[in-house]
C-alpha cells in the first residue's frame, strides 16, 4: 500500500528529504538545553561565576530559538509535503474515477467514493504531514535522550528500562486493535455520507410526500452507527492513555526519590538530576506521541487501503490497445464511426451487481441501417435502457457483440466512438451555469446560430428568449429553477448539437406535452436525415411514424417491425397499444 501511494509525493520529494535532516538539528538544538543547565546549576551557581552563567543563559536562549525555527521551518516543510501529497492524490483518484465505466461505479457506491475521495485522503493527508514532524522527531528524541540521560547517570536509566517495555504494551493494544476500528468507522461514513446526498437528491420527493419525519430517523440511524464506531475506536486512547500516564508518573517519582538520594550521597549534582528528570520527560514524552502516531497511522492504513482500492480498480472498458493480456484486440488499426449502421449479434447481458446473475438480455438480434429511425417499446424492466447502453460502451456485453459500421464496439477509441453518439439518458443532469455553457457540452466550438438552430429543432428556442438573459440564463444546480419539459428539451439540443451519426433518446420527452413531441419527432426526420435515432418510449404514438419498432419483453426481443407490421402480428405490441388507447378513452 505505501509502494503504491508513495509516488503520488510527486514534487514534493524534497520537502520529504529536508524534514528529517530539519528534525536532527532542532532535536540536538532543544536536547542540549539541558545540558547547558545542568552546567550553570552545578559548575557556575557553586563558583559564582557570573560571565560562566551569562554566556551559558546566552547560549541556551539561542538554542531555544534556533530549536523554535528549525522547529516552525519543519512545520512548512512537513504541511506542503502533506498538503501537496493530498492535491496529488485527490486528482489521481477523480481521474480515476473518470475512467470508471458505469460497472465500475455500480460497485463503489456514491457517497463511498466522495468519502474517499475527501475524507480518507485528508487523513493520510494529515498522517503524512504529523508523520513527518512527529514520526520522525519522536524517535529521535526517544533515541538521543536515552543516551544523554544513559552518560548523566548509569543506575537511574534502569527505570527508565523497566517502564518502556509497560509503554510498549499499551502501544501494541493500540496497534492490535485500531485497525479494524477505523475500517469500520470509514465504512460507517460511506453510510452516512450516502444517506445525505439520497436526501439532499430527493429533498422535494420527500417535501411532497411528507416524509421528514422518516428521514430523519434514517440519518439518526446512520450518525448513531457512525457515532458507537468512532467511540469504540476512540476508547483505546481511553484504555491505554491513562496506562501510560500512571507508568510515566510512577517512573518519574521513582527518579525523583532515588536521584534525590544520590543528590544527598553527592553522588550525583543537583543540576545533573534535573537535566537528568527533563531527559526522562523527554523520552516517556516521546514514546507518547509514538502511542498517538500510530493511531493515526492505523486509521490512514484503513484510509489508505480504501484509495488504493480505488486506484487499482481494474476499468473493465477501456480503448483496445489498453485492454488485459488475452482480452479481444482491435481487427482495424483505428476504427471511425462514418455512417451510423448499428448490429446486435446475439447479444446477451446481465450486471455484474446483480444478486440473481439472470441476463437483463438474452440473444438480442437486429440491424439498423444508418439515418433510420428506430422506436424501442416494452414494459417496465424489459431491457429497453440497458439495451441502448451497450452502444456507446457504458457496458459490455456478457456474451455475443454489438456493432457499428460493422465495427465491433470493443475495437473503437472509447471517444472516437462516443463523440459521435449522441444520448439522452434517462436520468440526465444540467450543471450549474448558463443555459449556453449547457448546451456547449455537445459542442463547444459551436456558433449562435448553431445553438438556436438545435434549440428550435428541440423546441427549447422560444421558452429560453422568454428569460430575460436568454442564453444567459443562470441554471441553478440540475437546473431547479426551470420545468421537467424545459430541462429534456435542452437534453435533446445539448445532444443535438453534437450532429452524432447516432442519437439516442431514453424516453426523452416524457415530461413534454404530446403537440411539443410531435414537433421535435418532425425535426428528426427533416434535419437530422442522415442521422440514425433509436427512441425507447413509453407511448406508442411517440413511435409510430418510426422506420422500424423493436418490441422487448422480458429481456427478449420479441418483435421487430413498422407499426402497421406489428399491429397485425405482434400480440405484446397490439396489449401496449390497447392499453394506451384505453388509457386515453378514460381519461
Amino acid at each position: 500500500m505505501v509502494k503504491a501511494l508513495a509516488k503520488y509525493i510527486g514534487q514534493y520529494k524534497k520537502h520529504l528529504f529536508m524534514a528529517p535532516i530539519l528534525v536532527l538539528l532542532d532535536v540536538v538544538a532543544e536536547l542540549s538545553i539541558p545540558i547547558l543547565m545542568s552546567r550553570i546549576v552545578d559548575v557556575g551557581i557553586p563558583a559564582g561565576d557570573t560571565r560562566y552563567i551569562m554566556r551559558t543563559g546566552i547560549a541556551m536562549i539561542l538554542l531555544a530559538l534556533g530549536a523554535i525555527i528549525l522547529g516552525v521551518a519543519n512545520m512548512k516543510v512537513s504541511a506542503t509535503a502533506g498538503q501537496g501529497f493530498g492535491a496529488n492524490l485527490r486528482d489521481a483518484l477523480f481521474a480515476k474515477v473518470q475512467e470508471f465505466s458505469f460497472a465500475n461505479i455500480d460497485h463503489f457506491s456514491t457517497g463511498s467514493l466522495v468519502t474517499r475521495l475527501t475524507i480518507d485522503v485528508n487523513n493520510l493527508q494529515n498522517t503524512l504531514t504529523m508523520g513527518v514532524r512527529l514520526l520522525l522527531r519522536s524517535p529521535m528524541m526517544l533515541i538521543v535522550a536515552m543516551v544523554l540521560a544513559y552518560r548523566i547517570n548509569a543506575r537511574l536509566s534502569i527505570i527508565i528500562a523497566l517502564a518502556m517495555p509497560v509503554l510498549a504494551i499499551a502501544i501494541a493494544l493500540i496497534m492490535t486493535n485500531a485497525r479494524k476500528r477505523f475500517t469500520v468507522m470509514q465504512a460507517r461514513v460511506d453510510a452516512l455520507n450516502s444517506t445525505i446526498q439520497e436526501n439532499l437528491i430527493g429533498i422535494r420527493v420527500v417535501k411532497s410526500f411528507v416524509r421528514q419525519n422518516y428521514e430523519k430517523k434514517k440519518f439518526k440511524g446512520a450518525n448513531d452507527a457512525l457515532t458507537s464506531a468512532a467511540i469504540h475506536a476512540a476508547s483505546l486512547v481511553v484504555i491505554s492513555m491513562p496506562m501510560m500516564m500512571l507508568v510515566v508518573n510512577a517512573a518519574t517519582l521513582a527518579i525523583i526519590k532515588i536521584g534525590g538520594g544520590l543528590v544527598i550521597e553527592g553522588a550525583m549534582g543537583t543540576g545533573e538530576l534535573i537535566s537528568f528528570i527533563s531527559y526522562v520527560m523527554q523520552i516517556l514524552v516521546s514514546i507518547m506521541m509514538l502511542s498517538m502516531i500510530f493511531l493515526m497511522l492505523a486509521r490512514a492504513e484503513a484510509s489508505g487501503k480504501r484509495i488504493v482500492e480505488v486506484l487499482k480498480t481494474q476499468v473493465d472498458i477501456a480503448d483496445p490497445g489498453e485492454m488485459q493480456e488475452g482480452a479481444e484486440k482491435t481487427s482495424r488499426e483505428n476504427p471511425q464511426l462514418q455512417f451510423g449502421k448499428i448490429e446486435f449479434r446475439d447479444v446477451s447481458f446481465k450486471y455484474a451487481t446483480s444478486g440473481t446473475g439472470e441476463n437483463v438480455l438474452s440473444d438480442i438480434r437486429f440491424v439498423v441501417q444508418p439515418g433510420e429511425v428506430v422506436g424501442i417499446v416494452g414494459g417496465t424492466a424489459t431491457g429497453k435502457t440497458s439495451l441502448v447502453n451497450l452502444i456507446p460502451r457504458l457496458y459490455d456485453v456478457t456474451a455475443g457483440s454489438v456493432l457499428v459500421d460493422d465495427v465491433d464496439v470493443r475495437d473503437y477509441k472509447l471517444n472516437d466512438l462516443r463523440k459521435d453518439i449522441g444520448m439522452v439518458l434517462q436520468q440526465n443532469t444540467l450543471f450549474s451555469g448558463t443555459i449556453r455553457e449547457n448546451l456547449l457540452w455537445g459542442n463547444e466550438n459551436a456558433s449562435q446560430e448553431d445553438l438556436e438552430q438545435v434549440c428550435k429543432d428541440a423546441q427549447a428556442h422560444e421558452f429560453i428568449m422568454s428569460f430575460p438573459d436568454g442564453y444567459d440564463t443562470f441554471l441553478g444546480q440540475g437546473g431547479v429553477n426551470i420545468s421537467g419539459g424545459q430541462k429534456q428539451r435542452l437534453y435533446i439540443a445539448r445532444a443535438m448539437l453534437k450532429s452524432p451519426k447516432i442519437l439516442i433518446l431514453d424516453d426523452s420527452t416524457s415530461a413534454v406535452d404530446s403537440a411539443t413531441e410531435e414537433k421535435i419527432r418532425r425535426s428528426f426526420y427533416s434535419n437530422f436525415k442522415d442521422t440514425t435515432v433509436l427512441i425507447i418510449a413509453q407511448r406508442i404514438s411517440s413511435v409510430s411514424k418510426a422506420d422500424k419498432i423493436l418490441v422487448l419483453d422480458d429481456g427478449k426481443l420479441v418483435g421487430m417491425g413498422t407499426h402497421t407490421e406489428l399491429m397485425q402480428n405482434n400480440k405484446i405490441y397490439q396489449e401496449i397499444n390497447a392499453s394506451q388507447q384505453e388509457g386515453v378513452l378514460n381519461a
